[in-house]
C-alpha cells in the first residue's frame, strides 16, 4: 500500500515504543509519507524521523528520564512543574541535538503537522512548524496541564497540550484529503477511554471558562471518537495502525530504564514486522 499520511500518537514516556518503530523506519529507509502529523511526544518522534536521526528518540527520553532538571516531584506544585517542559529545548540543541536543517530540507514537499490546544478558543491547534520556530512547536504541543508549567506561547498565542483537543487526528487527516493513513498507537488498538481524573480536574479548574473546561470534559469522548473513524472508516480510506498489543510497561509518567528499553525494543520488532509487509 502507499501510504500518504503517517499520525503518531503521544504518550509521554511511551513513546519509548514509538521510538522504536521509527528508528526501524529510518533503517530501512521507509520515507512514503506526503504528509507527517505528531501529537505531544509524537511531535518529538516526528522531528527526529524527519531529520534521519537514528536512535536519537529513545536517547532523548532515556535523558530526559534520568535528568531531574527535567523530572523533579519537589517542583510538583511550582510554576514549572513536576516536568520542566522547556528543558526539551535544551535536549534538542545541546544533549541529543536536532539537526534541523535536515529536517527542514527532508520537509520540503510534505505537510508537517504538529497538534496543539488553543488555550484561547478551546479548540485544536494544527501548527506547521518552521525553521524558526520547530522546537517551541513541539513544546506547546507537549505541554501537559498539571504535570508542566500548563500552556506554552508560541508567535503571540497560548497553547498546549494537543492529546486534549485531537488526540488521534484521524478524521482531520481524512478531510485534508489523505485516504491512505498509517497510526503510530501508544496504547492497544481495542482500549476505549473513559474519563481521567485529569479530565474530571481540568473540567472543574476551568469551570469559570466553558470552552477549556469542555476541552477537558469532551477529550476521552473525542478520543473515543477517533477510534470509531479508525475501526469502520469511509469506503476510500484505507488505515492501518501500529499499535502494541497490550499496555507497554512504560506509563506517561511512570518509566525506568529497564522498561524504556522493553517498549523501545518492541517497537522496533513492530516496525521492522510493518516495513516487511509492505514489500
Amino acid at each position: 500500500m502507499n501510504y500518504d499520511c503517517l499520525i503518531i500518537e503521544g504518550g509521554g514516556f511511551k513513546t519509548a515504543f514509538t521510538a522504536g518503530v521509527i528508528d526501524a523506519f529510518i533503517a530501512t529507509k521507509f520515507y512514503p509519507f506526503k504528509s507527517l502529523i505528531g501529537i505531544s511526544g509524537g511531535s518529538v518522534a516526528l522531528s527526529y524521523y524527519l531529520s534521519h536521526q537514528y536512535k536519537s528518540i529513545i536517547k532523548a527520553l532515556r535523558f530526559l528520564a534520568k535528568d531531574d532538571q527535567f523530572a523533579n516531584y519537589k517542583r510538583t506544585f511550582s510554576e514549572k512543574g513536576y516536568l520542566d517542559i522547556d528543558y526539551i529545548a535544551t535536549v534538542a540543541s545541546e544533549k541529543v541535538p536536532f539537526h534541523i536543517e535536515k529536517a527542514v530540507k527532508h520537509a520540503k514537499n510534505m505537510a508537517i503537522t504538529v497538534v496543539a490546544t488553543d488555550k484561547d478558543l478551546g479548540v485544536a491547534a494544527y501548527i506547521t512548524p518552521t525553521k524558526e520556530d520547530w522546537i517551541q512547536a513541539v513544546i506547546a504541543s507537549s505541554t501537559l496541564p498539571f504535570a508542566t508549567k500548563g500552556n506554552h506561547s508560541l508567535n503571540g498565542k497560548t497553547y498546549f497540550d494537543g492529546g486534549w483537543s485531537d488526540p488521534l487526528p484521524i478524521k482531520w487527516a481524512y478531510d485534508q484529503g489523505y485516504r491512505n493513513i498509517a497510526v503510530i498507537r501508544t496504547k492497544p488498538k481495542d482500549v476505549r477511554e473513559k474519563q481521567s481524573w485529569s479530565d474530571y480536574f481540568g473540567s472543574m479548574y476551568f469551570s469559570s471558562v466553558p470552552k477549556l473546561s469542555k476541552v477537558f470534559d469532551k477529550a476521552f469522548i473525542k478520543y473515543n471518537e477517533s477510534l470509531d473513524f479508525m475501526e469502520t472508516p469511509p469506503e476510500d480510506a484505507r488505515i492501518t495502525q501500529i499499535a502494541p498489543k497490550n499496555y507497554l510497561k512504560s506509563g506517561t509518567y511512570s518509566y525506568s530504564k529497564q522498561t524504556l528499553m522493553l517498549d523501545y525494543r518492541y517497537g522496533l520488532d513492530k516496525g521492522l514486522n510493518f516495513v516487511c509487509s509492505q514489500v
